[in-house]
Order: structure tokens, then C-alpha cells, then sequence
């Protein structure tokens, strides 16, 4: 019998250009080396307007095949190998309880724009859209940031609080006025005296992986290793983006590992399959690039060699990936203002 990696092959060529298959950079080398486009979250959003395939098969995870659902031109399907492959962040921030948050705090008197890390669900997308806000990536926070804090008098950011913080950061607004909200109780709990001080209203979510890295595994590896090099993902803690040597998207992180000298020792904070990804491709130039810990997302991991097939074998009657009409439509209006304002 032909090998997993044959059999994906021939239904590709049998698919030609009715079919196309986007990879997020997470995705393990064994599905990666059958995507016909690599990207982060922006890169791939960006990419589906360009798409002429009639199926899309999306290798991430479930809010990235809803965003491509949003952006798909008409009669494009949209498939994803494993609808069971969540993002935990992104269940941390339920679209109605959003709303209720969103709906109390702007029953203050304030104009508060909601402004949603693409790690989030089509129906929060859509919340943000309805209400005039936005989304963003970890490549653009700060530019979507900056354009949402002009937009009312306060932002509601959701659901990262480090990516929150850290683009906080980079704008120098000051700890005084962020607020990390607590929304318990369907956010009866808001501390609605301190809520009118903040310009920066934070979700208190974070992505489970990112949030594992520590300043001390930093500090132990420069002394373990003097000279070493270390780079994050501006999802990790403030503390862990502060002792580092750069941050930035996975975009920024491989950027990073291409241009630094031979010969470079570079620890990565991010998803261990990008940075063995990054460790193999440099390695004959004498670079040494490794996991600063060795971490994995688990959901990324459900979409494999075995469920890309699956989906492949039966792609002509596979039910694609839908959504209601109003979610598509709002969900489409935040993204698009996003592209467009990142153009």
C-alpha cells in the first residue's frame, strides 16, 4: 500500500487547481510538507481573497478556518481536516458574555471599541464588527491598537491579556490606565469605578502554551549558556518579553533566526514544531536554534497526515465549514477593516 505521503499526493494532482491547502506555521513537518501556502494567521487571512481553488482545506485550528470562511468568495468551501482542533484561548472569551461585558461597560457613558486577537471565535469577530471595532494579529497589535484607541475612549482588547499588556508596552501606555476586567457572573463583577480611569480594558485570557514560558528558564539559560540569544512570542508574559532579546509574530521569529550570523546559539519562546522547523532549516550554517522550553499545543497536533487524508478521500462530499449569515457578514467586517487598515 502506497504511504500516507503518496496517497495525499496523487488526490492533490487529481484536485489540481480545484484545491488548495494552507498551513499555519504550528502545524508539524509531516502536514506542512503538503500546504501549498505557509503563513502566520495574517499571512493566511491575507491570502484567501487570492485564492481561485474551489476547496480550501485549512491545517490549523477551528478559529482560522472560520476566518477563511468570512473572506471565502462565493462558492468557495472551506474545510478544515479536524473540527475538533480548538483554540482553549480563544473558548476563554464566549461571544455573548463579550457582548454583556462590552453592552455594561458602555452603559457607563463611554464609548468602548472592542478589539479582538484573531485567537478568538467567528462570533466575537462578528461583536467586534458590529460594534465598530476590529480584529488583529500578533504582527499588526500594535498598528490595531494604536487605530482602536482613536476610534472611542477606551479599548476593550480580548481575549490576551500578555498580547494586550505587551502592545501596551509598545505604545507606552502607562499601567494606570489598563484595567484587567473580571468578568465573572456575566460580568457583574466589573469594577466599573476603576473601568472609567482605563483606556485599556483587558480580557484575562491567555494562549496556555505562551503563558508556560518564565523569565527564570531566561535567566538559567544565559548563565547555562552564556552568549545564547532569546526570542518570544509577544503572547508570553510581560516579564518574559522584557528579558528577551527580541519579540515578535512567528513571522518576526523566523525572520529573526534567518538573519542572525552563523554560528548564532538562539533560543525560541513559541510553538516547539516552528522552532525544530527553524533548527533543521538552519543547521548547515552553523546555527543552533532551539526550543527556550519545549512546548506543543495539543489541538495544533490533531490535524495530521491521517485526518488530512480522510478529508481528502471524500473533499467532493465533505460538508465544508459554514457560518449564519449575520456572523459571516460582522465577522467579515472586522476582518476586512483590519486588512485594510494593514494594507
Amino acid at each position: 500500500m502506497s504511504s500516507l505521503n503518496e496517497r495525499i499526493e496523487t488526490l492533490r494532482a487529481r484536485y489540481g487547481n480545484r484545491l488548495a491547502i494552507l498551513g499555519h506555521h504550528y502545524q508539524s513537518d509531516e502536514v506542512i510538507r503538503h500546504v501549498d501556502f505557509q503563513g502566520d494567521s495574517l499571512e493566511l487571512a491575507r491570502k484567501i481573497d487570492t485564492l481561485s481553488a474551489e476547496h480550501v482545506v485549512f491545517c490549523g485550528v477551528y478559529f482560522m478556518a472560520e476566518s477563511a470562511v468570512a473572506l471565502a468568495r462565493p462558492g468557495q468551501k472551506i474545510h478544515i481536516p479536524d473540527a475538533q482542533a480548538t483554540c482553549p484561548m480563544a473558548e476563554m472569551a464566549p461571544a455573548q458574555r463579550v457582548e454583556d461585558v462590552l453592552t455594561a461597560l458602555r452603559d457607563d457613558g463611554r464609548l468602548v471599541i472592542p478589539l479582538a486577537y484573531v485567537n478568538s471565535t467567528a462570533e466575537v469577530k462578528a461583536v467586534c464588527g458590529l460594534y465598530g471595532g476590529s480584529v488583529c494579529t500578533s504582527a499588526n497589535a500594535k498598528v490595531m491598537l494604536e487605530w482602536a484607541l482613536q476610534q472611542g475612549d477606551a479599548v476593550l482588547f480580548l481575549p490576551d491579556k500578555n498580547l494586550g499588556h505587551n502592545t501596551a508596552n509598545q505604545l507606552n501606555i502607562d499601567t494606570t490606565e489598563r484595567l484587567e476586567i473580571d468578568i465573572r457572573d456575566e460580568g457583574r463583577r466589573l469594577d466599573h469605578k476603576k473601568a472609567q480611569y482605563a483606556r485599556l480594558l483587558l480580557w484575562p485570557g491567555a494562549c496556555a502554551i505562551h503563558h508556560g514560558f518564565k523569565k527564570s528558564q531566561i535567566q538559567a539559560l544565559r548563565l547555562a549558556r552564556p552568549g545564547v540569544r532569546v526570542v518570544v512570542h509577544p503572547e508570553c508574559p510581560q516579564g518574559v518579553v522584557r528579558a528577551a532579546d527580541g519579540a515578535g509574530s512567528t513571522s518576526y521569529l523566523i525572520k529573526y533566526c534567518a538573519n542572525a550570523p552563523a554560528g548564532a546559539k538562539i533560543a525560541v519562546a513559541t510553538e516547539c514544531n516552528l522552532v525544530n522547523r527553524l533548527a533543521a532549516r538552519h543547521k548547515a550554517e552553523g546555527k543552533e536554534i532551539f526550543p527556550l522550553k519545549p512546548l506543543a499545543c495539543s489541538n495544533m497536533a490533531k490535524t495530521n497526515e491521517e485526518r488530512l487524508l480522510a478529508l481528502l478521500e471524500n473533499l467532493d462530499t465533505a460538508t465544508p465549514l459554514s457560518l449564519s449569515d449575520d456572523v459571516t457578514e460582522h465577522s467579515r467586517v472586522a476582518l476586512e477593516r483590519m486588512l485594510r487598515i494593514c494594507a
